[in-house]
């Protein structure tokens, strides 16, 4: 699977490092603890479903995801969390390995992962990070910069 985030990387212009850890990165804390950063620091990527179709929201670690902000953004009715086969199913991850790329879904960007001059996202499992710009990240998903924390 690192292989497929670094190939779908390349594509989109970024040269990432896909880091295979010993321990485990499949929550932020897990994630912050293993590179050494803070949790305000993890991009997380989260499946949502936004009228019933699938979107991904890259947020920051620091807090929750709020999800009427993200149904404002979106402009839908309604929006929850993605269940483990939902995601699987949109992306062809697992949860906590989620890439913020190599799915094709709409993306929004937490805002307060902009402030930030590097974040850490996952790498295709549950043991592999990668560090990157968030305004690249930004640029390259196509996303839609927006706050979304509670």
């Amino acid at each position: 699977m690192r292989d497929k985030v670094v190939e779908r990387a390349k594509q989109l212009g970024l040269e990432v490092d896909v880091q295979r850890l010993e321990s485990s990165t499949r929550t932020v804390k897990d994630a912050a603890d293993a590179v050494g950063c803070e949790e305000a620091e993890i991009a997380k990527s989260i499946v949502f479903v936004a009228d019933g179709d699938p979107v991904l929201c890259i947020a920051s670690g620091q807090h929750r995801v709020d999800t009427e902000k993200l149904a404002e953004e979106l402009d839908v009715a309604e929006v929850r969390q993605a269940a483990p086969d939902e995601v699987r199913a949109a992306t062809s991850f697992p949860i906590g390995g989620v890439p913020p790329f190599g799915h094709d879904l709409p993306v929004v960007l937490d805002e307060a992962l902009l402030g930030h001059g590097r974040v850490w996202a996952a790498g295709g499992d549950g043991h592999s990070l990668f560090c990157v710009d968030p305004h690249e990240l930004a640029r390259c998903t196509g996303a839609r910069i927006a706050q979304v924390g509670e």
